[in-house]
């Protein structure tokens, strides 16, 4: 039976591209997620799918371009459009959250503080991320904040982890690179996590619960399930942080 007017889920809006395939994977996911049997009882996405954001790792490391901007202006565009949230499946993206929230009068559900929530419980976390990520702080403030450890790559870890994520987003989702990160997994495993989180929408391509001896806390199913929850007002949005835009 077809959703009621009255009933529909929210819009969400998606500033999404950061990668192409990671996008896609989040917005299949939240298909998945979501307990429909028409298509109208399915969630509205709205979708930016701007391949063109600068590239977010380089800007957090000095390295040029600015994608606060660009970004503000996407969720801006979003909102206008009648998105009554917005999400971003890009984690190191959220490095320039306080921009986007400044632009908007619409909640941004962030993926950082949604996959922090789900590690409760596990003890220390392993957290595979980019450089950038990683180097922002925002997931290992956010752990520390839930009273979580958390187990970082080292440096040459991060530079394989690097490499990788380059071949996913050059279209190699093959054995190779799907087993290179299941060893970086492992070594975090191996100094003491006892879960791991795929802190990157990448991830989730090549590596999967199967692979691991420890839970994978995927970042895209994380957001994604949680869209589908704020979507369908089974968890209440937080409306406290929300900027100042006309």
């Amino acid at each position: 039976m077809a959703a009621s007017p009255d009933k529909l889920p929210l819009t969400v809006g998606v500033l999404g591209g950061m990668g192409p395939d990671a996008t896609v994977d989040f917005m299949s996911k939240v298909i998945a997620a979501t307990p429909a049997g028409t298509d109208q009882e399915h969630v509205h996405m709205l979708v930016d799918h701007n391949p063109h954001v600068p590239d977010r790792t380089r800007a957090i490391l000095g390295g040029g371009g600015e994608p606060g901007p660009v970004l503000a202006a996407m969720a801006r565009q979003l909102q206008q459009a009648g998105a009554a949230f917005l999400v971003m499946p890009c984690n190191t993206a959220h490095a320039f959250q306080p921009e986007i929230e400044a632009a908007i009068d619409v909640p941004l559900v962030s993926i950082i503080d949604e996959t922090a929530a789900a590690c409760d419980g596990h003890g220390a976390v392993g957290l595979l991320a980019t450089r950038g990520c990683l180097a922002s702080g925002i997931y290992q403030d956010a752990l520390a904040t839930a009273g979580i450890e958390a187990i970082v790559p080292d440096e040459d870890q991060v530079t394989g982890l690097a490499a990788l994520i380059a071949a996913i987003k050059q279209g190699d989702c093959g054995a190779d690179v799907g087993a290179g990160m299941q060893r970086l997994a492992a070594a975090l495993v191996a100094r003491g996590a006892r879960a791991v989180i795929a802190g990157c929408t990448e991830i989730p391509l090549v590596l999967d619960q199967s692979m691991l001896e420890v839970p994978l806390i995927s970042s895209t199913d994380i957001l994604a399930e949680a869209t589908v929850a704020y979507a369908l007002g089974k968890r209440q949005l937080d409306t406290r942080q929300q900027g100042s835009a006309a």
